[in-house]
């Protein structure tokens, strides 16, 4: 008896365990289909993620009253937010510039305060409303190719793209309500 109640008890902890992995696993094969997707190489795709990581660690110390952001896209770092001086915004790009395998540093920071969490969730919304539109683009271009990041009504569009793909893509940003510019970082595959 002792034995069978021994049982049942593993199985109920061992199906808790598989049903905590179907999350996982769906993350994993999400992630799985981004990559394949996406026009970088496997490793370098993996690199960008690292690099921004990577990023962070070297600025989450030594800019008090900053709010910067990193994204990496085939090795280019993309700086965007607020650092308070001239100088502190400098050093953010220096301090990125001599990560490894990091071979070119956009510096977008705006010389300011830091946002509000409103401001953000504002950018946040920019964001998805563009998305959004991307995905109804007449093939123009596939939104798979394309990162969009917003800082302070400023969408940022990255990814590996022909030059049609990424004047269409700039002209569906353009259209998101509240979208005050478009700046383009892209990479040219022609």
């Amino acid at each position: 008896m002792m034995r069978r109640i021994a049982a049942a008890a593993a199985l109920v902890v061992a199906a808790g365990f598989l049903q905590s992995c179907a999350p996982l696993a769906v993350t994993a094969a999400a992630g799985g289909a981004m990559m394949a997707t996406d026009r970088r190489p496997a490793g370098i795709y993996i690199e960008d993620e690292s690099i921004e990581w990577r990023v962070f660690a070297r600025l989450r110390e030594g800019f008090p009253g900053s709010h910067i952001n990193a994204t990496s896209y085939n090795r280019r770092v993309l700086l965007t937010g607020e650092a308070p001086t001239e100088e502190m915004k400098k050093q953010a790009e220096d301090a990125v510039k001599g990560l490894l395998n990091v071979k070119e540093v956009v510096n977008e920071l705006k010389v300011a305060g830091a946002s509000s969490l409103a401001g953000r969730g504002n950018d946040a919304l920019i964001t998805s409303n563009v998305k959004a539109l991307m995905v109804n683009n007449d093939k123009k271009f596939s939104v798979m190719h394309i990162k969009v990041l917003t800082e302070a009504n400023v969408v940022y569009l990255m990814g590996m793209v022909s030059s049609a793909e990424g004047e269409a893509a700039a002209e569906v940003a353009r259209r998101a309500q509240g979208v005050s510019r478009v700046v383009k970082v892209f990479e040219y595959t022609n």
